[in-house]
């Protein structure tokens, strides 16, 4: 069992040109926790879990898993050390099956072949995928390539699993496993995940801490119900501030 370590992330900055994608931004992802990623579109979220997962450098800040600073590593090695990612869009090998797709975060790893073997075919019956074992992944439906995806990022034991988007464009039932397979690893494994999403009421209810990020620099966070009602957030989102009722 992987010891599973803090994520903290303190005054990132990200620059493109002249752009300032992320500006010092800072958030904590605690063990056993579900952090909320807010903010409207072109706000610095997506480009952050880039960072965060070694797409891309910082221009400044750190971050650190557990004592060991990460900023820079290789998206490959960062998976060895903890840290796992999922995508807006699903990224599996659509020419591989969907077992075989399960191994791929194990390539640079050593251990126990048929303990991963084991591994990989209780991640897809936790996400009912059992039956599509030897189908190559490229013949799953787009929701059914998410639940693969989020499996896959399961097997290396990670600390942390980035999510970005990972409730857009699926079917309920299958956003309603996503949630409770998230709740399940955060209370039975320790995992924790830092969620990008504009599902606001289901991230509501499945984090118990939020960040909402506007122009790259972190606008508020806390509870996620007192960040939903902090007026910086609404204005945020919508260009003008709502008056208390």
């Amino acid at each position: 069992m992987r010891e599973v370590r803090h994520l903290r992330v303190h005054d990132v900055t990200k620059r493109f040109g002249g752009l300032v994608a992320v500006d010092r931004a800072s958030l904590e992802v605690p063990p056993a926790s579900v952090v909320g990623l807010i903010g409207p579109n072109g706000s610095g979220k997506t480009t952050l879990l880039n960072i965060i997962n070694g797409v891309y450098r910082p221009d400044g800040g750190t971050i650190t898993l557990g004592e060991l600073e990460i900023a820079g590593h290789p998206s490959y090695e960062l998976v060895r050390l903890g840290v796992s990612r999922t995508f807006q869009n699903a990224r599996v090998f659509k020419t591989l099956t969907t077992f075989q797709n399960m191994l791929v975060p194990m390539l640079h790893q050593r251990g126990d072949a048929r303990a991963r073997t084991r591994r990989a075919e209780e991640l897809l019956e936790l996400v009912r995928l059992t039956s599509h074992h030897d189908q190559p992944a490229s013949e799953l439906s787009g929701g059914q390539q998410k639940l693969l995806e989020f499996a896959r990022a399961l097997m290396a034991r990670p600390s942390v699993v980035l999510m970005d988007e990972p409730f857009a464009g699926v079917h309920p039932e299958i956003k309603s496993l996503l949630i409770q397979r998230i709740k399940e690893a955060t209370s039975g494994s320790g995992t924790s995940f830092l969620i990008v999403s504009h599902e606001i009421p289901d991230l509501m209810n499945l984090s118990g801490f939020m960040v909402c990020l506007a122009q790259g620099h972190c606008l508020a966070s806390g509870l996620p119900a007192d960040v939903a009602r902090d007026d910086r957030v609404v204005e945020a989102y919508l260009g003008h501030t709502v008056a208390n009722s």
